[in-house]
């Protein structure tokens, strides 16, 4: 059996993912290992590890994240003690191919000690563009270490080709996040606003804001900003905490200090995969930075208002609504999302990332790619 490890470092990337992990596990021809590191092991973050293990999955290793005080190193430090770790467990492991996805540091990681190992790797959503955080050059980084790629849609194939990479690389799968909506079960309503005691309707607001790496120094004016235009906000409004990038302790003590004697508002570290699709299914539109905005709101037809550079590249559906970080521009793209002319044209939107066979797709291919010196030596190829 082909030995797969699997790195995953972020509650986002494990719902995402879900689907792909079962269909290695089932797979007769496949070996799942998972290596967990990052958020999943953070109280703070609601130490979503937890969730990995009670869905059945083998843990081979986790490795707590070993940062530094110094906010401007914390990233270079811990991706040096991720690599020394990892080089460890894939010393031992032995793994025939390392399954990467999207465009964290921790994935840099990983994809530097694979190359180091001779390792093949393989990575999902590849070739998109976020021009406004650190993950652009993460992403195009790891695009060029990998040996097989999974691009979320055609466009995102076509960059990857465009990079110099091989056309027989490149399998044009789908995002992953389009075939967990398709094949979740989504919690009703009543019970989802029993347990976060509010009430969720069309005016609800799913809220979710990371920090913008590239643009750090404006991180306060920006949360300002977006709490400004919340502060008048006569709905209810649903928080989830940032990632773990340099500026997200200033977004949740942001939040923390915005929703403290709020009514009607509700701030969760994780909400997990199948909750979170669940309220954006039911609520009014989708606010902040998040990609889940870009990718599966399209597709449940809810309004987005996709603040700032963070997703600036992507390719997006007709649902979402861009602004700018200031307060007036933020309250009128919510005031114009909430409307029913918009709520219409959004129901009649189109999801950009694919039919949800994602998962099959990949499976099909880690069981068949031939791992030989073909795959192994790399080589530019402009023109076919």
């Amino acid at each position: 059996m082909r030995k797969i490890i699997v790195l995953l470092d972020s509650r986002a990337e494990y719902g995402i993912l879900k689907n792909t992990l079962e269909g290695i596990q089932k797979s007769e021809k496949l070996e799942l290992n998972i290596v967990v590191t990052g958020t999943h092991l953070m109280d703070q973050y609601g130490y979503t590890v937890k969730e990995i293990i009670d869905d059945g999955f083998r843990i081979i290793k986790e490795i707590p994240v070993k940062g530094h005080e110094n906010e401007k190193i914390r990233i270079p430090v811990e991706m040096g003690n991720l690599m020394i770790s990892l080089s460890d467990v894939f010393l031992e492991a032995q793994p025939d191919i390392l399954l990467l996805f999207g465009d964290r540091y921790e994935m840099l990681a990983a994809a530097s000690v694979a190359v180091g190992m001779h390792i093949p790797i393989a990575h999902i959503s590849g070739g998109e563009s976020t021009e406004g955080a650190m993950d652009e050059q993460i992403r195009h980084a790891i695009t060029k270490m990998a040996h097989i790629h999974y691009p979320g849609s055609s466009v995102y194939a076509n960059n990857i080709w465009k990079m110099g990479e091989e056309s027989w690389r490149i399998f044009d799968v789908g995002d992953p996040g389009i075939e967990n909506i398709k094949n979740i079960s989504f919690i009703e309503k009543s019970a989802l606003e029993s347990d976060l005691k509010i009430q969720i309707n069309r005016k609800t607001l799913l809220v979710t804001y990371h920090p913008v790496t590239l643009e750090i120094s404006n991180l306060e004016w920006q949360i300002n900003n977006l709490i400004g235009a919340l502060d008048n906000y006569d709905g209810t409004i649903v928080i989830t905490y940032p990632n773990s990038d340099e500026g997200s302790e200033v977004i949740i003590r942001k939040w923390k200090e915005f929703t403290q004697d709020r009514a009607n508002t509700c701030l969760v570290p994780s909400l997990g995969s199948r909750k979170y699709l669940s309220i954006m299914k039911y609520c009014g539109a989708v606010v902040g930075n998040s990609s889940s905005a870009i990718v599966e709101a399209p597709y449940l037809k809810v309004p987005v208002i996709n603040i700032g550079t963070r997703q600036k590249g992507r390719i997006m559906a007709d649902n979402i609504l861009c602004c700018g970080y200031r307060r007036r521009e933020i309250e009128l793209a919510i005031a114009r999302a909430l409307s029913e002319e918009f709520y219409m044209s959004a129901r009649q939107s189109e999801s950009l990332y694919g039919e949800g066979n994602t998962s099959k797709e990949i499976i099909e291919s880690l069981e068949n790619i031939e791992i030989n010196e073909k795959l192994l030596k790399k080589k530019l190829y402009w023109d076919e």
